[in-house]
């Protein structure tokens, strides 16, 4: 479903993502993976154009998609959280979800604040996500778990067909962890196709369908999880050695 060819993000002599290739399969839970400063989060910034890569291709259902702008890439069907939740605090629960999911460019300014049909929506997912009771809420007044669900939820609002998590599990506590591993598991029962960068690594290896491992702005490993906790490279990598010098595909068990 998601392709990422040579992509390749520069930061003047640094090398943050370099010549970095892996595909999410439709369906699947992928999860990206690797050391701190690995270019893991670098690489999500440039598959959602959050940040322009160097150089390199992002494909998505057999289209190019890294000319594109952020919102064009999201009405294509991919939506992306951050590490830190990104809010409106004047506004309520109910309306940073109509803010953060509009993708249908100016005309959106002449109608209502909310629609009937847009307010329905936010409604059934802040059920799905069990915080209905917070939708009037101003977002200041919420808990950090609480904005981060209220991130996941105006996640969905654009009906994605792939949604990229940043580190959903960072920060909060394990009882609310609980719970995002059950929505991001119902979700993908329902056929949403889920790439996530995590460094829980019992989160990431009881989730995920397959692993993708990055080491100093490269892919060094991918497979199912079971093969690579176990690559010499990928432990290489977590526990200290030199740069690796090639791209590794771990054939699956």
């Amino acid at each position: 479903m998601l392709e990422v060819r040579s992509l390749c993000k520069h930061f003047g002599g640094i090398r943050a993502v370099d010549e970095c290739s892996f595909t999410v399969e439709r369906g699947k839970i992928t999860a990206l993976i690797g050391p701190n400063g690995a270019g893991k989060t670098t690489a999500f910034n440039c598959i959602s154009k959050t940040l322009a890569p160097t150089s390199g291709e992002v494909w998505l259902e057999g289209e190019r998609i890294d000319h594109l702008r952020a919102h064009a890439i999201t009405r294509r069907g991919l939506s992306r959280t951050f590490q830190i939740t990104r809010n409106l605090e004047d506004l309520t629960v109910l309306e940073n979800l109509a803010v953060q999911s509009r993708v249908v460019g100016l005309k959106a300014l002449f109608g209502p604040a909310i629609g009937r049909q847009e307010r329905e929506k936010a409604f059934e997912i802040l059920d799905f996500l069990g915080i209905t009771r917070l939708a009037h809420e101003e977002t200041r007044s919420l808990s950090y778990g609480q904005k981060k669900l209220m991130d996941f939820a105006a996640l969905l609002m654009s009906d994605p067909k792939i949604i990229l998590l940043d580190e959903p599990a960072g920060g909060v506590n394990p009882r609310l962890l609980e719970e995002v591993v059950g929505h991001i598991r119902k979700l993908n029962e329902r056929g949403l196709t889920v790439l996530i960068v995590e460094h829980n690594m019992e989160l990431v290896m009881s989730l995920s369908h397959k692993v993708v491992v990055m080491a100093h702005g490269q892919v060094i490993a991918q497979g199912p999880p079971s093969v690579v906790q176990t690559d010499p490279l990928v432990l290489e990598a977590y526990l200290g050695g030199a740069a690796p010098v090639a791209d590794k595909e771990v054939a699956h068990a």
